[in-house]
């Protein structure tokens, strides 16, 4: 089975410190990080440039895409505060490489964008286009929601399994009717990316699988995908793939195939090679 990592972030220097639990460190190489996924046995991954440290970070990305392609793919981003930026959705997609657009919308500024509707223009723009768009939509499901009802052709991703960020344990999946109550929209899928960070419990945290097979359940494995990001993760790279590999008893066979990757790939048109 092939295992594609849903997010990773790769960056070659810090403007600002790694926001977060993210490993501080000044650099993490593409190099770097697929000595990790060797270790773990992933194929490969995509990669998120961490632009609020790393303002070059988009570019470092679609480097390691061309470096290695069969390894690595991006969700780029651009400053959205940037009046230039109305016109970089355009052919966003003919950059080797480049899969869609990921923004976090977590700080201050850019929620407060983003509910005064000055990020109105960012959804049609990408829905015309075909570009896939992440976000940490767990941050603001009813903004969300209606964003994706009115944008059906934009296909949606809520990052971190749309669990509530700085939550631990049962508090974090404080708004999981919500979330799974938006899986009626065909257009939005869900990245169960970073899960072992919502536990206070050891490997393999089993106090976060009954609220992940619920999730499971409401978006199925089409629109359910593994991931990591992994330079913020409280346990080791293997660890994070045997959780869904090994310890969910719910998760087999093509299910489990499209979990790990198959479905990630379909959903934001990466013809990887599954097979090859």
């Amino acid at each position: 089975m092939k295992i594609i990592d849903a997010q990773v972030h790769i960056w070659a220097k810090t403007v600002t410190p790694p926001s977060g639990l993210h490993r501080k460190v000044e650099k993490f190489t593409a190099e770097q990080c697929l000595k990790e996924m060797d270790e773990a046995g992933v194929d490969a991954a995509l990669i998120h440039p961490p632009y609020s440290w790393d303002p070059d970070s988009n570019q470092l990305a679609l480097e390691a895409a061309k470096k290695y392609p069969d390894r690595f793919a991006v969700m780029g981003q651009f400053p959205l505060d940037d009046p230039d930026s109305r016109t970089r959705i355009v052919g966003w997609r003919k950059q080797p490489g480049m899969m869609g657009l990921r923004w976090a919308l977590l700080y201050p500024e850019q929620q407060k964008a983003l509910h005064e509707g000055k990020l109105d223009w960012v959804w049609p723009a990408a829905e015309k286009e075909g570009v896939p768009v992440a976000t940490m939509a767990g941050l603001f499901l009813p903004t969300f929601r209606k964003i994706a009802e009115a944008h059906p052709r934009l296909k949606l991703i809520i990052d971190h399994c749309g669990l509530l960020r700085l939550e631990k344990d049962a508090a974090a999946f404080g708004k999981l009717d919500e979330l799974c109550a938006i899986a009626k929209l065909p257009n939005v899928a869900v990245k169960a990316t970073g899960a072992p960070g919502y536990s206070t419990h050891p490997y393999p945290f089993r106090n976060l699988h009954d609220g992940l097979h619920r999730i499971f359940d409401a978006y199925g494995p089409d629109r359910f995908f593994w991931g990591t990001d992994i330079t913020r993760m409280p346990c080791t790279y293997r660890q994070c793939v045997t959780m869904f590999t090994e310890e969910l008893p719910w998760l087999k066979g093509q299910d489990l195939e499209k979990v790990m990757g198959r479905g990630l790939a379909k959903w934001i048109g990466w013809n990887y090679k599954f097979d090859a």
